[in-house]
């Protein structure tokens, strides 16, 4: 498997513990203290954390640290949308589609030269 693919697989796993740590409260413990919210959200963002930094330690052997962000951003929409929809039980909006367009433009521009190996 190659390095990006490894990459950006990772930062899908990742991404889903950060969505549930960032939002999953709002929903499952919302009668809770803000402060168990907090707790339990720490919890889950080490499992982030421990995807994460491992997939941008791997990605960056061939990617620069735009592309890297510009694919957590994609990653980030690609997870957020259907955890909104699905999870959270909101009604899917246009602007998803307007913003997903965006991104797409953020990845062409930032891709356009292809794949560099990052200076040290």
């Amino acid at each position: 498997m190659g390095i990006v693919l490894i990459t950006v697989l990772m930062l899908i796993a990742s991404n889903i513990f950060m969505t549930f740590a960032w939002y999953g409260h709002l929903k499952d413990l919302k009668d809770r203290p803000w402060l168990v919210a907090a707790m339990v959200s720490w919890g889950i963002a080490l499992f982030e954390y421990l995807i994460q930094v491992p997939a941008n330690r791997i990605g960056s052997s061939m990617l620069t640290l735009p592309q890297l962000k510009i694919i957590q951003e994609v990653v980030t929409l690609c997870v957020f949308v259907p955890f909104v929809v699905v999870y959270m039980k909101q009604s899917l909006r246009w602007d998803f589609l307007w913003a997903a367009l965006c991104l797409c433009g953020a990845v062409y521009f930032i891709f356009r030269e292809g794949f560099q190996t990052p200076a040290n």
